[in-house]
């Protein structure tokens, strides 16, 4: 089966969609008039190029930074304030571009790409107005020998390096508090995926954001990018969302010059299902869980752990909402789940999924990639999984549901705890009583409790484990873009 696009239709998206880099608010090509091709999912052919950063773009974008620091960080609160709200402004009258934007490069669905504009939108306003609310404190010294004034400051230029599977939300809330405490920030987004980040870029230029204090810089040459950056002592912070083996990898780089950092990194979130929890609504909270994004997301549920008492309603009523779900491409309005990111994330999938087969698991339904153009794999069910199966301890990233039956409330809480992973975890119950153990039990940074989806611009996103640390969102979100400076008089 071949999947195509009308061509009109992608030039329309592309016609006024930026390409080039962006160092401060100057849309510039690369110093070595480099590009990099962007692939649509849908159908596995390039759409557009767009410039590919250097070493030499790397260096001219941390010199803007450093450059633009004092500044930017002695700009009135209330005046970056305004910068984020415009820009929030602005996403939120374009967002049928950036949602088709992100649908053609990205692969997602028309409705969810319009969910993560909205989502990813917020954060702006979220942080619009914590920038006139960074606190303080004074005191009278305990010994009675003057005064202890703390204040926080913007700790200095950052680098954010954004992933391919939210491309506006994880930058938006790395953007936001960075900008908002004040410090000039400078985004790598992910190679699959630059257009929508370079969209972004746009906005704040329209929005009046001072020259030097963003810049936007995609790129093929990542390792060479990172360490001359990484390296450079005028970095202060580095803040990442993506793997955790990367994850490692940069907090290595970054120990020598001792930079703060923050890591959002993998997870592999349980999902309980207690015998008193109402079936139809946990199968509901399961698929939002599971098949949001296609199940690229590192919140997403991976291990479905039933209750025994309850197993088959509950692996029956899933099974055959997701075989009613209709793959095809992102711009197509008609399509439930779109394609994966890439042929490489199909093929990982599918391997997991064949090894599980092969070790006993039943196929309740999907379990095949079909045969069409663009990365496609069905959306599947799996029960009767083997203990030592790979895909109870590796994070899926794909449309994979793996159900697991148990007996009692500590055996599901010790099988959805045995794992290096701690992002989040999802359980259905209503039993108040079994609701506050269970979440005292998780060992997760973020508990859905009778709900699948738990993202909110308001609330701190971050895990436990090898989850990563630090914070974004919520209030805690800007600590992580400050630093504390105690004065003694």
């Amino acid at each position: 089966m071949t999947t195509t696009h009308d061509a009109s239709v992608i030039d329309r998206i592309l016609e006024s969609s930026p390409t080039r880099l962006w160092l401060g608010t100057t849309a510039t090509d690369a110093s070595d008039g480099a590009e990099l091709v962007v692939i649509d999912p849908a159908t596995g052919l390039a759409v557009t190029q767009v410039a590919d950063a250097s070493v030499d773009d790397a260096r001219r974008a941390l010199d803007l930074a450093a450059a633009s620091q004092a500044s930017w960080a002695a700009t009135p609160a209330r005046t970056r304030g305004e910068i984020l709200r415009t820009a929030f402004e602005l996403v939120r009258d374009r967002s049928e571009h950036f949602a088709q934007i992100m649908s053609l490069e990205m692969g997602k669905t028309l409705r969810e790409s319009r969910g993560e504009i909205t989502y990813g939108a917020e954060f702006l306003r979220w942080f619009s107005e914590e920038a006139a609310r960074i606190n303080g404190r004074a005191q009278a010294a305990p010994a009675g020998n003057g005064q202890i004034v703390v204040t926080k400051e913007p700790i200095g230029p950052v680098l954010a390096v954004t992933p391919w599977n939210f491309p506006l939300a994880m930058g938006t809330r790395k953007i936001g508090p960075a900008l908002a405490a004040g410090c000039t920030i400078i985004v790598k987004p992910a190679r699959e995926t630059p257009l929508t980040m370079l969209l972004l870029g746009q906005v704040f230029a329209d929005a009046g954001l001072p020259d030097g204090v963003l810049s936007i810089i995609p790129t093929t040459r990542t390792g060479a990018v990172t360490d001359t950056l990484l390296g450079d002592p005028r970095l202060r912070k580095l803040t990442f969302t993506g793997s955790t083996s990367v994850g490692q990898h940069l907090i290595r780089q970054s120990a020598d010059q001792l930079l703060r950092t923050s890591m959002e990194l993998g997870g592999n979130a349980p999902f309980i299902v207690f015998d008193d929890a109402n079936i139809d609504d946990a199968v509901a909270g399961a698929l939002a869980a599971k098949m949001r994004n296609g199940g690229q997301a590192c919140t997403a549920a991976n291990r479905f752990y039933v209750n025994n008492a309850v197993i088959e309603e509950f692996t029956s009523k899933l099974s055959d909402a997701v075989s009613r779900m209709v793959p095809g491409p992102g711009l197509d309005e008609g399509s439930d789940i779109g394609p994966l990111v890439n042929a490489k994330q199909r093929d990982d999938i599918g391997s997991l999924v064949d090894e599980a087969i092969e070790a006993g698991a039943r196929v309740r339904t999907g379990a095949t990639a079909p045969d069409r153009d663009g990365f496609y794999y069905e959306p599947t069910v799996l029960d009767q999984i083997p203990a030592n199966a790979r895909i109870l301890s590796e994070e899926i990233f794909g449309p994979i549901a793996v159900v697991v039956g148990f007996d009692t409330e500590d055996e599901a809480i010790a099988a959805a705890n045995n794992t290096n992973y701690g992002l989040a975890a999802y359980f259905y119950t209503t039993d108040h009583a079994r609701a506050q153990r269970v979440s005292a039990a998780l060992d997760a940074g973020m508990i859905g409790i009778n709900r699948g989806v738990i993202s909110d611009a308001a609330a701190p996103f971050g895990g436990v484990k090898h989850s990563g640390y630090g914070r974004e969102g919520g209030t805690e979100g800007i600590e992580e873009y400050l630093v504390t400076k105690y004065l003694a008089s």
